[in-house]
């Protein structure tokens, strides 16, 4: 049996990355919070990439209503954790990549653990997940650690990348002072502000935040994957402009 070997698994990144870079992106460490949807995606492209540490969490485990859209959806996996099967996987990848699991989610009293030591965190919470969502942003800014949140819209993506020093996930979204169902939908506009994917929702029925209900598509979790790893390679190196907050990306390709 063949033995594993880093620089031969990532060796078709080089032309888009340099040697140099790729040792660098080996020696990175990432957090993902939320392994579902986009957090699946996520990690499977940043893997790929050749991330060499992670620290990822979610708390649940996979259904069959998970099939459309969530990578480690399948048969065989049906009811397991979520982070017992996203950490298999990252290793069935990378042998040697270093993961920290948080299996019962994040929170308060774990927040510190896991953002210990990252170089940038990737917000992958399901949407109705705003207070953890909330804090684990307002650490973030705290400690100085980038963060980048990119969700399915539809067939299409929208990104926000909150940079140390500049405007924060509070101020952008101006949460305070409104019920849950309000800063849901503040939440969902403030990612989307034009919410272009509206003119082809052909059954709006199908959304109800009461329910915690949304529609999704796999074409919108793999945009937004694209999207967002692109911009955390572009942090993690250094190398070129990234949009950050008060300013994002919206991606709508039909």
């Amino acid at each position: 049996m063949k033995q594993f070997s880093y620089d031969e698994a990532f060796s078709r990144n080089i032309g888009w990355v340099t040697e140099n870079e790729l040792e660098l992106l080996r020696s990175k460490k990432v957090a993902v919070g939320g392994l579902g949807g986009v957090g699946g995606s996520h990690l499977i492209v940043l893997a790929r990439l050749g991330i060499g540490h992670f620290h990822i969490s979610d708390l649940d485990t996979f259904e069959i209503a998970n099939f459309n859209r969530q990578y480690g959806a399948c048969m065989t996996t049906l009811n397991r954790p979520k982070a017992e099967v996203m950490e298999e996987t990252l290793k069935d990848i990378n042998p040697d990549v270093k993961v920290t699991n948080f299996p019962n989610g994040i929170t308060l009293d774990n927040l510190d653990e896991f953002l210990r030591d990252v170089d940038i965190y990737v917000d992958s919470l399901d949407i109705f997940a705003l207070p953890i969502r909330r804090a684990v942003f307002m650490r973030c800014y705290e400690l100085g650690i980038p963060a980048v949140t990119a969700a399915p819209m539809g067939m299409g993506t929208s990104m926000l990348v909150f940079m140390p020093g500049k405007m924060d996930f509070e101020s952008y979204f101006d949460l305070d002072g409104y019920s849950f169902e309000e800063q849901i939908l503040r939440f969902v506009i403030g990612v989307s502000p034009s919410v272009m994917q509206r003119a082809y929702l052909v059954d709006r029925s199908a959304v109800n935040f009461l329910k915690k209900k949304v529609p999704s598509t796999p074409m919108g979790i793999e945009l937004a994957a694209g999207v967002a790893c692109t911009n955390i390679l572009k942090i993690l190196l250094n190398r070129g402009g990234v949009i950050y907050a008060p300013w994002g990306c919206s991606l709508m390709p039909i």
